[in-house]
């Protein structure tokens, strides 16, 4: 197997969920991804990232660092320590409905895993990092930080999170929004299987506060695509409600509904600015990382 092959495994997350602790997983994605990019075809993204920003009209020219040029075929200058600094808060959603999964991870610990690589990968550049767990409300929040330890206070934390029940995004965004201080970004990951208008709402005020954002709508690939194919009792993870359907009658019904709801999120979100990234449990990690980098590129 050859290197880059190597290191793409450990991007995927039916390898992820066989590694070890949740610090071992995110090292091991971050790492693995930071490797890759080094013989990828991502230009733009080396190395470096953490400490240059592409260069614009009026920058001093002898700011250009030559040598990113010729590995990158693009003008970079290098950022002074200001520039390179964030405030990331992680908003992860551990509602009742992220415990499905028919892969080899539930939502809910894929979206840990990611949450988890985000926070080792901002650290390393010298971000601080935030994380507040919800539901239908705030269960666990640490404000931003880059002090030493921090990151393994947040990867202890993501690490004892338990599932809860129903999700009302209203309270946890208005919240996280309104404790906001300075300019900063913030990475919603979530199933988003709630009243669209609410979080499209919410997700707005933080630009507002001019926060950028970036969501990941984590969704199981059953979710996306319907697969059954035979009379199936359903269960509301949330409500423990129970249906039984016959997959032939309420297919096409279910599918144009959940098409919907992805195709609302994604128009406006784009609309409003915000990112926005499908993500099945399925989806290696990379994408998710590479999505991240390109925002906070633009935040800079």
């Amino acid at each position: 197997m050859s290197p880059v092959a190597r290191e793409r495994q450990f991007l995927d997350p039916a390898v992820v969920a066989r590694l070890g602790t949740l610090e071992l997983k995110a090292r091991t994605i971050v790492e693995g991804f930071l490797s890759g990019l080094h013989r990828s075809p991502f230009k733009g993204f080396s190395v470096e990232f953490a400490e240059y920003r592409q260069y614009m009209p009026g920058d001093d020219l002898s700011t250009i660092d030559w040598k990113v040029y010729a590995r990158s075929d693009r003008y970079y200058v290098k950022k002074f320590e200001e520039e390179t600094n964030l405030d990331c808060h992680l908003m992860l959603d551990i509602s009742g409905s992220m415990a499905y999964g028919s892969r080899a991870m539930t939502k809910f610990e894929y979206g840990q895993c990611l949450a988890a690589a985000l926070a080792y990968l901002m650290t390393r550049q010298r971000d601080a990092v935030g994380l507040m767990a919800f539901d239908e409300n705030i269960v666990n929040m640490l404000p931003a930080s880059s002090r030493p330890g921090h990151l393994r206070a947040l990867l202890v934390t993501l690490d004892r999170l338990r599932l809860g029940r129903e999700t009302h995004m209203d309270k946890p965004l208005t919240r996280l929004c309104d404790a906001l201080t300075k300019r900063g970004m913030v990475v919603l990951i979530s199933d988003l299987l709630d009243d669209p208008e609410a979080v499209v709402r919410g997700l707005k005020h933080f630009q507002f506060r001019g926060a950028d954002v970036i969501v990941f709508h984590v969704l199981d690939p059953d979710e996306i695509e319907f697969p059954f194919d035979r009379a199936t009792r359903f269960e509301d993870l949330e409500t423990d409600e129970e249906i039984m359907a016959v997959p032939g009658v309420v297919r096409s019904h279910y599918l144009k509904a959940i098409g919907n709801l992805i195709d609302r999120y994604k128009r406006e979100l784009g609309a409003a600015g915000i990112d926005y990234m499908l993500l099945p449990t399925s989806t290696p990690l990379e994408m998710a990382l590479l999505s991240y980098l390109s925002t906070r590129a633009r935040a800079l």
